[in-house]
């Protein structure tokens, strides 16, 4: 495998992974008694029973071993396919979504995504680290089995570098983070605005890409996920997703979930290297959640210009409306 640069929209490629297509196995793959056997990167708690359990990926996008030099073709760039990828198990249990955790359950799912991406930050060739969740077949799950992904890659993706570029620019004009200000207006107009447990937030963006489209952020100003600030309380974070995910799910079938936070700030060179000075003050961690509602919709279809049939305000109206606890 090997990653090729569009040298246009500025997307990195992975080329040459076969995803594997046919009938998925009625055996779960991530049963407590098969993966207990394999060596296990982080288990939490750290004693007695594990609840939650992070494993390398049986078929991993990225390598730990490699070469992660860039090369030139021509005009083009290209790498190997340098970085991690994990699976985090997030229960024993087969049967249990996310959205049956306990908050207590959640919380612990929350501080190994944490863990995970503070200790692979500690490689400096990872510019960035991904934590993202599919769940349902729509989604594009890989196993029904409740679990999410860690990537770490040796490139910022496309989607971080926009709101990267648009959050500097913004504090360079108004000294202020646009994700603050955000938080602020949703707070102040409330139209948009899902639900609130303490300092934690949960909306429907103003441009939303997909129906029911959902973000969580955090009140207080903080850029990096993996690293709270003093006095926050994780447990209400893990009380709002839940309650989320359970509003969602009584209107989508499947959704994506990813975590945006910093990039890895250890490598100092490179295209972002003249961000770092303002990271700190100007990024805002968040957590973004895609329901997919239709089989097809020009949602997913239409990709460089989004179409939404609902309106946010209408879909944070729906979704206040619905009881996360029947």
């Amino acid at each position: 495998m090997e990653l090729r640069k569009d040298p246009i929209t500025q997307s990195w490629v992975i080329l040459g992974q076969r995803e594997a297509l046919g009938e998925v196995s009625a055996e779960c793959a991530l049963e407590p008694a098969k993966i207990e056997k394999l060596p296990a990167i982080l288990n939490w708690p750290a004693e007695g029973a594990w609840q939650v359990r992070v494993l390398p990926h049986p078929e991993p996008l990225y390598h730990i071993e490699g070469e992660s030099a860039r090369l030139a073709e021509g005009m083009y760039d290209k790498m190997g396919a340098v970085g991690a990828h994990e699976v985090v198990v997030e229960t024993p249990l087969h049967d249990k979504r996310m959205s049956q955790f306990s908050d207590k359950e959640i919380e612990g799912v929350l501080w190994v995504w944490g863990a995970r991406i503070a200790d692979l930050k500690k490689d400096a060739r990872f510019k960035y680290i991904s934590v993202f969740k599919n769940q349902g077949a729509l989604a594009g799950e890989e196993w029904s089995h409740a679990h999410s992904q860690v990537t770490a890659t040796i490139f910022v993706p496309r989607r971080i570098k926009y709101e990267l570029n648009s959050a500097h620019e913004w504090f360079k004009d108004k000294e202020r983070c646009i994700f603050c200000d955000t938080v602020r207006q949703e707070e102040k107009q409330g139209k948009r605005m899902v639900e609130v447990q303490g300092d934690y937030y949960a909306l429907c963006p103003y441009a939303s890409r997909v129906p029911y489209e959902t973000w969580l952020l955090h009140r207080r100003h903080n850029h990096l996920f993996e690293q709270p600030r003093p006095g926050s309380n994780r447990r209400q974070l893990a009380a709002l997703l839940g309650r989320v995910l359970r509003r969602l799910e009584k209107v989508a079938p499947a959704f994506h979930l990813v975590v945006h936070t910093s990039p890895n700030t250890r490598n100092k060179k490179g295209e972002l290297s003249g961000y770092w000075k303002t990271l700190p003050d100007d990024y805002h961690w968040h957590i973004e959640i895609l329901p997919i509602v239709e089989k097809r919709s020009k949602s997913y279809s239409i990709k460089e210009v989004y179409f939404n049939a609902e309106l946010p305000e209408q879909a944070a109206a729906n979704l206040r409306a619905l009881d996360p606890n029947s």
